[in-house]
């Protein structure tokens, strides 16, 4: 190959990063997906791919040019697993791929290794779902988030426990993870802000479905409340097993939990179980009814996070088109400008990569659904 061929092909791997050949007339933009969309956390996995597939197709539907020539988004859907090791695996085939962009992982424990990667490769990462303060404390300029952190939930169950339930003698139980971890810390944290005792704080793990030796030891310290901070193939049986051993404990989660799954996993025993979620509820979103009709009818039932993954993607377009290309570099440059008005609300990112302000809404479980409590700003 002469020099004069070779620059040519430099030149043109250039033009076309984020990008693959021309179909139909159109150059396909390829946008990375990622969730555990195998194993137990699949429910909430496609929730969050079919939420950010949903505004793809939308804006595919609508048509999209950048620099003038017509654009297809293409997306890439990979499954962690929820797994941390196949996360960064995942995360290397994205950046391989020459995505433009990343909506996801969903969890943080996932989404915080990934996030190097995507750092490394410059390539733009919105989570829906991962609330680990670590995740955008970690100085990387390709991370954002579109949801309240732990930081915020944290101080919101942690109030909620002592102002609110007037819990005398509070559990942590948490499931080791990054997201569970992190979360206990800041309940921790905030209830002893708010003058509550903590007196025991136990660990599980996110396989784990036997609870019966950390809830003995919990009920033989008379706890009246246990905050678990984990997923809801765990909370389920725990909220069972809580109630089969008889604790007169409430049970209060966060958003792992703060679904329909956990309902069905605990049955008759989820009811009065309490949790908080980032976010309004959903028909108090400023796009949330219609929202939720277009998802049902495509979809079926919303899980948790599919609002928030819809979002990311239509702020990534959006920051796209400003820079009218699908190179990362200049979305990036679009990504710290963001002001979009989403399902959920205003969208804004702080030096951070946070996003501005951010309510927290509490929920019980009543008659064998989720109502809302109260919403925390």
């Amino acid at each position: 190959m002469s020099l004069h061929t070779f620059g040519w092909s430099v030149l043109a791997l250039a033009l076309l990063a984020g990008c693959s050949q021309k179909d139909d007339g159109k150059t396909v933009v390829r946008i990375g997906s990622v969730a555990p969309l195998t194993g137990a956390q699949t429910h909430i996995g496609k929730d969050n791919e079919n939420g950010a597939r949903l505004a793809l197709d939308e804006i595919n539907a609508t048509g999209l040019t950048l620099g003038g020539k017509p654009v297809r988004l293409e997306l890439i859907a990979e499954d962690d697993g929820a797994e941390p090791k196949t996360a960064t695996l995942v995360a290397q085939k994205l950046v391989d791929a020459g995505v433009a962009g990343v909506i996801g992982h969903l969890n943080s424990g996932t989404s915080i290794p990934a996030s190097k990667l995507y750092n490394a490769a410059g390539i733009p990462q919105i989570s829906p779902s991962a609330t680990a303060v670590k995740y955008t404390a970690q100085g990387y300029q390709t991370a954002f988030r579109v949801m309240a952190n732990d930081a915020q939930q944290g101080a919101a169950l942690g109030q909620f426990a002592v102002k609110t339930l007037k819990a005398q003698k509070i559990a942590l139980i948490d499931d080791r993870s990054a997201y569970g971890q992190g979360l206990a810390d800041e309940v921790e944290k905030a209830v002893r802000a708010a003058g509550g005792t903590v007196i025991d704080r136990q660990y599980t793990t996110d396989k784990a479905t036997d609870f019966s030796a950390i809830l003995t030891a919990i009920k033989g310290k008379g706890a009246d409340l246990i905050v678990f901070a984990g997923m809801d193939p765990q909370g389920g049986p725990m909220a069972k097993q809580i109630k089969s051993l008889g604790l007169k404990a409430q049970l209060l989660g966060a958003d792992g939990i703060q679904n329909g799954n956990f309902i069905k996993l605990a049955g008759a025993d989820a009811e009065g179980a309490i949790a908080s979620s980032p976010g309004l509820p959903l028909d108090k979103m400023p796009g949330g009814p219609t929202f939720k009709q277009r998802f049902n009818a495509q979809y079926g039932e919303i899980q948790v996070y599919a609002p928030y993954a819809y979002d990311a993607m239509q702020v990534f377009v959006a920051a796209m088109k400003r820079a009218d290309s699908a190179d990362p570099k200049k979305i990036l440059a679009e990504l710290t400008k963001t002001d979009h008005t989403g399902v959920t609300g205003q969208i804004r990112f702080d030096a951070k990569g946070d996003t501005v302000g951010g309510a927290v809404t509490l929920y019980q479980v009543k008659n064998g659904t989720w109502a809302p409590l109260a919403t925390v700003q």
